[in-house]
């Protein structure tokens, strides 16, 4: 081993290490939705909020094609920005000052920017300068991936803190869903961002056809490694309603909840106690 190998190795040693006697505080909520109580060792009742996405990890959303996946990411964004709003419901951001990053892979400049509108709209006469938009569909997929890391170190170079990085969708970061090695580095890609710059990501892929799992090995990947794994479905009982499950979790899992599209076209929770009146 080279010295310059050792000291690697000694860094990592370093960084790495876990003392167990030490006292890991959870990690900080970035994204919630309600809350729930425990019962600590000495009889203490304290309430929590119940994460979609702590700081330091990364989930993804999946859902057959025309699930309204961008709109719920559009959701999940706009209460991220302001720490609630009108759309949210019971759906609560912890900013604190951070920044967004969101990047489309798919849509071309227009649709880009139709989805990224939204955000504003959402939060009408809100800051909106935390939030970074970018439309990758024309670079390659490896330059995407250079391109997202390379404007995740110029804004921390800047002295500003990444909250929440959105990647619509993870499948256009590697040339092949089912390419086992892609698959594995882009999600080892993901988890080494989450921790580099303490922020919570969030990713969408499709469900296979006819499946309740995500698209290839990319997919499986996912599956192994997220925090948390949310599945959109269309209502079957309320036309135009989307419900939103908490598949997996690391966590405390959230509760089953639905959005809809309003009068003008924009997500937004719906509360049944609004809906059903006994």
């Amino acid at each position: 081993m080279t010295e310059e190998q050792k000291m690697e190795m000694e860094m990592i040693e370093e960084s790495c290490f876990i003392d167990i006697t030490k006292t890991i505080e959870h990690p900080p909520v970035a994204i919630s939705y309600k809350e729930h109580t425990i019962i600590l060792n000495n009889g203490e009742e304290k309430t929590y909020p119940t994460p979609i996405g702590t700081y330091g990890n990364f989930s993804f959303v999946q859902a057959p094609p025309k699930t309204m996946k961008t709109y719920f990411v559009s959701l999940l964004n706009s209460v991220y920005l302001s720490d609630k709003n009108k759309f949210g419901g019971k759906l609560r951001g912890f900013r604190d000052g951070r920044e967004i990053v969101h990047i489309d892979t798919e849509q071309g400049d227009w649709h880009s920017q139709r989805v990224f509108r939204r955000i504003s709209d959402m939060n009408y006469g809100y800051d909106t300068s935390p939030y970074h938009t970018f439309a990758l569909r024309r670079e390659s997929y490896k330059k995407r991936i250079d391109f997202i890391e390379y404007y995740m170190v110029k804004l921390q170079s800047e002295g500003k803190k990444i909250g929440l990085l959105i990647l619509d969708g993870i499948a256009d970061l590697v040339s092949d869903a089912n390419n086992l090695e892609e698959s594995n580095l882009i999600v080892q890609k993901v988890m080494a961002w989450s921790v580099r710059f303490d922020c919570h990501i969030i990713t969408v892929i499709h469900s296979n056809f006819g499946s309740d799992k995500p698209t290839g090995h990319l997919g499986s990947f996912l599956e192994k490694k997220a925090e948390t794994q949310i599945q959109l479905e269309r209502n079957t009982t309320n036309k135009g309603w989307i419900t939103v499950k908490c598949k997996r979790s690391r966590n405390t899992p959230f509760e089953d909840f639905s959005f809809r599209l309003n009068e003008i076209g924009l997500p937004e929770i719906i509360d049944l106690d609004d809906v059903y009146t006994f």
